[in-house]
Parts: structure tokens; sequence; C-alpha cells
């Protein structure tokens, strides 16, 4: 793992709202969310079994007229196996393979996903993953609940980074924040202490695009009833417009910033 794989995070946003004090400071630790990219080749036919029903899940022969992958069907079993047996790890790691095969050809020859390419993995292959992850950790772990998570925050990625469990609190006079350690400060057990959203993960090496993409896909677009709940709450739940609002509130003189944010 590169010990610099949170540097861009730190230059795109290095600041957070001064009246609440935070700094976040870098870290002579590899501090990634990110694991190494595999190319485990898919099966061609599959079945998922969820918890009460067996389903059969396909990628949409129209999601891409590009990627070959569309034509195949891909399998969510060995995905459920990890998540109903709680070996979150393992899952994460799934999730990540699935990810790079659903989004196309290109994908899996680099072996890892480029922002722009989440357009073309469908809304019920993103929804099938996202479902045996909330069945599985009692509706605490998945894609739509981190979507929720992040228009709460008004799209602020720091916030929400420190929201889930992906940065830790230090021990310091002033509050500060630092980025988790890959893979042995991440929480891969479900109990009552961890964060909610904290799984899965998403790496963001090249930024928080690729994140962003896949929270803000029709897959988790908020319902009506899900928006009318934030509204009578004075949530905001996020609509893309307001991105990284918070990272450029106040003036130069009122953000906390590093200069330094090598590691």
């Amino acid at each position: 793992m590169a010990t610099n794989s949170f540097q861009s995070i730190y230059h795109n946003h290095h600041s957070l709202l001064n009246h609440h004090h935070i700094e976040i400071v870098p870290s002579t630790l590899s501090s990634t969310l990110f694991l190494k990219p595999t190319t485990t080749n898919t099966p061609n036919t599959i079945s998922t079994s969820s918890l009460s029903s067996t389903k059969t899940f396909s990628i949409s022969p129209t999601t891409s007229l590009s990627t070959p992958s569309s034509t195949q069907a891909i399998s969510f079993d060995l995905l459920q196996q990890h998540l109903s047996t709680q070996n979150f790890r393992e899952a994460d790691e799934e999730t990540r393979r699935l990810l790079i095969v659903l989004a196309g050809e290109q994908a899996q020859k680099r072996g890892y996903v480029f922002f722009s390419e989440a357009q073309f993995i469908s809304e019920a292959d993103l929804k099938a993953i996202d479902d045996l992850w909330r069945q599985h950790s009692n509706n605490k772990f998945g894609y739509s609940v981190q979507r929720k998570i992040y228009g709460k925050v008004s799209n602020d990625f720091t916030k929400f980074f420190i929201k889930v469990g992906w940065m830790k609190k230090l021990d310091t006079e002033v509050e500060q924040y630092n980025y988790r350690a890959f893979p042995n400060e991440f929480i891969w057990e479900l109990n009552e202490d961890t964060p909610e959203g904290h799984l899965p993960l998403t790496n963001a090496l090249r930024g928080t695009q690729l994140l962003k993409s896949i929270l803000e896909h029709p897959a988790f677009k908020p319902t009506e009833e899900e928006l009318l709940q934030a509204k009578a709450a004075g949530e905001d739940m996020g609509n893309g417009v307001t991105g990284l609002k918070g990272f450029m509130d106040g003036s130069k003189s009122k953000r906390v910033l590093k200069s330094d944010y090598s590691f």
C-alpha cells in the first residue's frame, strides 16, 4: 500500500469549518481506505441466495454498449456468503471486485474503477450489493446508508469520513482527526460501537470523485418519503449541487490549514 494514498484528499479537502475547531493532521502510518486491485475472474452464471429467498441478478445489456461485461451474469453468492458469516473484511474485498467487473472491460484491465465508469453500473446490480450489506448488518452498513449520511452532512466529505469512522479522533487538547490506517485500524466486526455506514470502503486514491459517483448514483436516490422526512427534520439529504460545501466556507484566516501533507 502506498503511504501517501490519502494525499489527494489532503490537497483537495484540507480544512473544516472553523467553529468546529477541527484540525486534520498528516500521519506517518500507511493511512488508506484501499485494497490492492483484484483481478479475480468472474463466473459466467450465477444466482444469489438471500435470507429467505433465492434471486438471480444479471447486468443489464443496455448498461454500456462498450463493455463486454454487460452481457455477463454476475454472481453475488460469494458476497452473500461472506456477509452471512459476518466476514466483513472479505465482503469488502469482494464488493470491490464486483464493482470492477460491473464497471466494464477497461476497469477490469486496469484493476480499479474510474469515477466516470460508475454510471455504467446498473441500478439493479448496485441495489443487489447494497441489499446484501444491509440485510446482514441490521441496516448499519451499505451504500444507501452512506448516502443518507452523506446528504445529512451536506455532501461534506471530511465530515462524512468522521461520521462513518474512516477518520479517528486524536488524543490532543485541540480537536484533531487523522485517517485510519488500512486495514488494522478499520472496524471489521458489527457491534454497538461500530459507526453507521462504516462499510463498505471506497477507493479514494484518486480523490473523492468515485465515492461521490457511487453515493449519487440513481440507485441510491432519496425517495420522496425520505426527502419529506429530512425536510421536516431540517436536514439536507444532498442533491449533488451543494458539493463540498463547508470546505470553502469562511475566509482563509478562519480556516485550519496544514502546509505539509507529505507522509
